[in-house]
C-alpha cells in the first residue's frame, strides 16, 4: 500500500526530534537522524506495530486521542498539530471550490491609506490579489510574477533581493504546505505545487521536509535596487471575510536607516504611475 501524506509527515517529523529532546537514552547505531519508530510509539503510548502501520499507510483512521499523543511525542507546535489532524481527516478542510480571488473594497481602501507601509493580500496559492503603491515599489512592480512562490523560487534576482533567501524560501514552503493541507484539492494550489516541483530543485527539497507553519511576526531583510538595504517587520492577519486570504503589512523601526529608505521608497511610489 502506498504511503499516505499522513505517513510521510510522521516520518519527516520524527527525524527532527532527537532522543535527548524526548528524554530518551541514546543506544546503538542510528541509521537516520531523530527518533526511531518504536521510540515514537513508546512516547505516544501505542504499539510499535500500530505506529508502523500508520507510517506505511496501512492504518488510515487514527483517533483524536492518538493524534494528540503523537503531536506531543513529535513536539509539534499548534500549526503542526493542526496539519497532522487535517492529514488524518479530523481537521477542518476547505472544499475544492477554487481559491477566492476577490478582495473586499473596504480592505483595498484601507491598504491605500497606508502610503508608508507596504501591504499585500494573497491567497493559499500565494497569488498576490491586491497590493498598495509602496508594496508595488518594494517588489519592483511584480515584474517577474504576481505569485510569491514563483517570485522566490524562479526569479534569479530573488537571491539578491532577499538578503536571507534560504530563510525566506524555507518559511514560504512551510506556509504553502499549511495552506495545501487546508485545501489539498484546490486546483490553483495544486497547479502552483506542480509547477514548482517541475522547475525548482530547491523547492522540491524543501517540500520533502514536510514543514507546515503559518506566518507569524517576522523580520525580513531586503536589498532594493533603488533605496538599498531595508529591514522590515511583517505582521500577518487572516482576512475574516475571505477564508484563505492573508493580509501582510510591513513597517520599519522608527528613525532607523530602514525607515528613511522606506520613506524614500514611498516618495518614489507616489511619483510613479501604477500599472
Amino acid at each position: 500500500m502506498a504511503r499516505t501524506e499522513l505517513g510521510a509527515y510522521l516520518t519527516a517529523r520524527r527525524a527532527h526530534v532527537t532522543p535527548a529532546e524526548a528524554n530518551l537514552p541514546v543506544t546503538g547505531h542510528r541509521r537516520v537522524p531523530g527518533l526511531r519508530r518504536e521510540e515514537v510509539a513508546l512516547l505516544a503510548g501505542v504499539s510499535a506495530d500500530y505506529y508502523v502501520r500508520l507510517e506505511q499507510g496501512r492504518e488510515r483512521s487514527p483517533s483524536a486521542q492518538v493524534l494528540d499523543a503523537l503531536a506531543a511525542a513529535l513536539r509539534l507546535d499548534e500549526d503542526g498539530r493542526l496539519h497532522l489532524f487535517r492529514l488524518a481527516g479530523l481537521g477542518p478542510r476547505v472544499r475544492a471550490v477554487g481559491v477566492r480571488d476577490r478582495v473586499e473594497p473596504g480592505l483595498l481602501t484601507l491598504m491605500d491609506a497606508w502610503p508608508h507601509n507596504p501591504a499585500v493580500v494573497y491567497n493559499r496559492a500565494y497569488d498576490i490579489l491586491a497590493s498598495n503603491a509602496i508594496a508595488d515599489a518594494l517588489f519592483h512592480g511584480w515584474a517577474h510574477s504576481r505569485n510569491l512562490m514563483h517570485m522566490v523560487f524562479t526569479d534569479p534576482a530573488a537571491r539578491a533581493f532577499y538578503r536571507d533567501w534560504h530563510d525566506v524560501a524555507r518559511n514560504c514552503v512551510a506556509g504553502f504546505r499549511l495552506g495545501h493541507g487546508a485545501a489539498p484539492d484546490d486546483p490553483r494550489v495544486r497547479q502552483v505545487l506542480t509547477e514548482l516541483l517541475d522547475v525548482s530543485p530547491e523547492f522540491t527539497e524543501l517540500w520533502a521536509h514536510h514543514d507546515a507553519r503559518g506566518k507569524t511576526l517576522e523580520r525580513k531583510r531586503f536589498d532594493h535596487r533603488d533605496v538599498g538595504p531595508l529591514t522590515l517587520t511583517m505582521q500577518t492577519f487572516d482576512v475574516r471575510s475571505a477564508p484563505g486570504q492573508e493580509l501582510v503589512v510591513h513597517h520599519a523601526e522608527p528613525s532607523s536607516p530602514s525607515s528613511e529608505a522606506l520613506a524614500l521608497l514611498g516618495s518614489l511610489a507616489a511619483t510613479s504611475p501604477r500599472a
